[in-house]
């Protein structure tokens, strides 16, 4: 960002508005930001571990959620009834949750009911959804999961029932079920553009798990080109990726892992280590600079749009209307059903 005068003019607003605001103001600030975003939040992190954070604080009246908007959902389906989510862009949306529409995906999950039972399918929904997704899983009795218990989550649902639906990541799905050693002829893609989702009635039958046709526009950016091309150019170093990218991709690096993770391993890497991080640019940058010590570099540069539609602009407007404009809400029904499908996920 270059420091021009109006941009330390709306920082100096910002700042003044949060000393104004004390303990009753916390702004989430999400990996993925830009520096001066992480720079102005009171928390940085993942999105269910920041939604935690906020609705444990007590004396925090207004929410603000610096990240996507399935993420500020989050935050409001945990939130107090004296907390106010709000989320500085409602236009900060998700490539990957908008792929699961809700009436398509009850439309498949009946398809596939009415096929091999109700009581034969878990439903699991990862935490880039929308709302009604989450509550349409807790309502049949499954659970959210993230990138770092996505394991555990499918070994939970297969002790309940034979069969799994995953939402709305193939790859994050695919890589899950690989890690567990199931047969890639019993995990098959659900297109929802195409009868059966593209299946025959036999092969529904033999599956145990169904992968929804979603993707993150971010992660699946890079190829094993890439790798093949970072190999040669940085011998030695080591290649860290997202469980959101290809299976190809992640067979081919040497590490794989939620964002936290990759935080983790970055921190816990030797002085002089190479490491060359599969994931969102903005987080790599960060990285590098505040590991000088090691040689942090991206496969590739991959920037998520929809994070970087959070801005100073609208972080301060935002504040300036706090608790009265993009305020986040989940209607109550959705809520409690979705608050179930997050309450399986803690007890894994």
């Amino acid at each position: 960002m270059e420091n021009t005068i109006a941009n330390k003019d709306m920082i100096d607003k910002i700042i003044k508005i949060k000393q104004e605001l004390g303990n009753q103001l916390v702004i989430l600030t999400h990996h993925y930001q830009r520096k001066e975003i992480i720079d102005l939040g009171d928390h940085r992190g993942d999105s269910f571990g920041l939604s935690q954070k906020a609705a444990q604080d007590e004396n925090a009246k207004y929410i603000v959620f610096c990240g996507v908007h399935f993420m500020a959902e989050s935050a409001a389906i945990l939130a107090k009834d004296h907390q106010t989510v709000q989320i500085p862009d409602m236009n900060a949306g998700c490539w990957m949750a908008d792929m699961a529409d809700s009436y398509l995906v009850e439309k498949a999950w009946n398809d596939v009911t009415a096929i091999v039972g109700e009581n034969i399918v878990t439903p699991l929904v990862y935490m880039n959804s929308d709302a009604h997704i989450k509550a349409h899983c807790g309502k049949n009795n499954g659970a959210v999961c993230t990138s770092s218990n996505a394991s555990k989550a499918f070994e939970w649902a297969f002790k309940k029932r034979k069969k799994i639906f995953f939402f709305p990541d193939e790859h994050l799905g695919r890589n899950t079920g690989n890690h567990l050693n199931i047969p890639a002829n019993e995990m098959i893609v659900w297109d929802p553009e195409k009868p059966l989702g593209g299946n025959s009635e036999q092969d529904i039958k033999k599956a145990k798990v169904f992968l929804w046709k979603g993707y993150c526009l971010v992660h699946t950016r890079f190829t094993t080109d890439d790798i093949k091309a970072t190999r040669k150019k940085f011998p030695g170093a080591k290649i860290v990726v997202h469980p959101e990218c290809t299976q190809e991709v992640v067979k081919a690096s040497d590490a794989v892992g939620s964002t936290s993770f990759i935080v983790k391993y970055v921190a816990q890497s030797q002085p002089g280590s190479t490491i060359i991080i599969g994931t969102e640019i903005n987080l790599i940058k960060r990285l590098a600079m505040e590991y000088p010590d090691k040689n942090i570099l991206p496969l590739k540069d991959s920037l998520c749009p929809n994070m970087y539609k959070i801005n100073l602009k609208n972080l301060l407007t935002c504040l300036e209307n706090i608790g009265k404009t993009n305020i986040v809400t989940i209607d109550e029904a959705i809520k409690k059903d979705a608050f179930i499908a997050l309450e399986n996920m803690l007890s894994l």
